[in-house]
């Protein structure tokens, strides 16, 4: 099977669980679609802010947001938002794990090359 085959089936891969490990969070801590829709909107709120942090802290309070909105429950809303920014966080470290290994991949392919570089 060729690299390209392989990257692809990766990266098809990671693209999926993007979706699927924040979803599978919000769903084991009880959340809505409301807060999907909060979160998405936080998410592109926190990363056009100019705090340090924003995408993160974004994320949450749109989450929570817009699970106080769908419920008024204070609690169950802060519990659902902390199962997004899991699902969150997860789903990004997953993301960086991945570009690391690409990364070593590209660099041990660079280092071994011993032809023209023109």
């Amino acid at each position: 099977m060729s690299y390209n085959i392989v990257t692809f089936i990766v990266a098809f891969l990671i693209f999926i669980l993007d979706y699927i490990i924040p979803a599978f969070g919000t769903k084991r801590f009880g959340g809505s679609k409301s807060r999907m829709i909060g979160t998405s909107i936080g998410l592109v709120v926190g990363l056009l802010s100019p705090i340090p942090f924003g995408i993160i802290i974004g994320a949450f309070l749109g989450a929570l947001i817009g699970e106080l909105m769908h419920k008024n429950d204070v609690n169950r809303a802060t519990k659902a938002a902390f199962g997004s920014f899991i699902g969150f966080v997860t789903s990004t470290f997953l993301k960086f794990i991945v570009a690391v290994v690409y990364l070593g991949l590209f660099i041990s392919k660079i280092a071994g090359h011993s032809g023209s570089w023109i």
